[in-house]
């Protein structure tokens, strides 16, 4: 599996090259499937989920790009359908796009539905996270990030990476989201830590680590 873990899609020529890259063909001619389920665990979220798969986020660009099938993939659903129905479709797919919100939502959805356990047989393909869906790659989120509790507790996540990812440093509508609080937050975390804005995107391609951005990013070392 491929990663681009961006901040808010593809902000710029450098993450739009950093995709089609991995991608290995434009994408024009790439299929793409959805995932807006961390939007339904985000107090502050509502409507954002049919905003993102219609493709009218225009902050966060990653339906809109052009591809040349796009379909939707709830995970909320999935435990109550055939397997087969949704893990073919999954492995035949170029590329996931998977969705902002609430990280640890997301994270119990992809664990209940069986997608976790998918993913690292998905060799060809390329997950794309945007927001909440970089994050829950990571081994933590750190309490600043919590919002919706899983049952057992805790800020971890999947682990598919063994850094953590502050996104949206500097933005104009989030005015906790400082380099500052990052440094603070990362001190927490107790592990590396990338604090990136919303023009960056971390790629990671057979455990390499590549920092893709026109912005400004910072790692945070423990």
């Amino acid at each position: 599996m491929k990663l681009l873990l961006t901040s808010a899609g593809v902000k710029n020529a450098s993450i739009n090259d950093a995709l089609v890259g991995l991608l290995g063909k434009p994408i024009a001619e790439s299929s793409a499937l959805v995932i807006p389920t961390a939007a339904y665990g985000h107090p502050l979220k509502p409507g954002v989920a049919w905003r993102f798969i219609s493709g009218q986020e225009s902050r966060t660009p990653m339906c809109e790009l052009g591809w040349k099938t796009l379909g939707v993939l709830e995970l909320t659903a999935l435990p109550s359908i055939p397997e087969e129905q949704w893990v073919t479709l999954v492995a035949a797919t170029d590329v996931l796009l998977v969705g902002g919100g609430d990280a640890l939502y997301l994270c119990h959805w992809m664990q209940q539905s069986g997608l976790a356990d998918l993913l690292p047989s998905l060799n060809d393909t390329v997950y794309m996270g945007l927001s909440a869906g970089s994050m829950v790659m990571t081994p933590r989120i750190g309490e600043d990030f919590v919002y919706w509790r899983p049952p057992a507790g805790g800020d971890a996540t999947l682990g598919f990476v063994d850094f953590s990812i502050f996104p949206h440093v500097d933005h104009e509508d989030l005015p906790d989201n400082t380099m500052a609080n990052a440094e603070r937050w990362a001190a927490e975390i107790a592990g590396p830590a990338y604090a990136i804005d919303d023009e960056t995107a971390i790629q990671v391609t057979d455990g390499v680590v590549e920092v893709v951005s026109e912005g400004h990013w910072k790692l945070l070392t423990p």
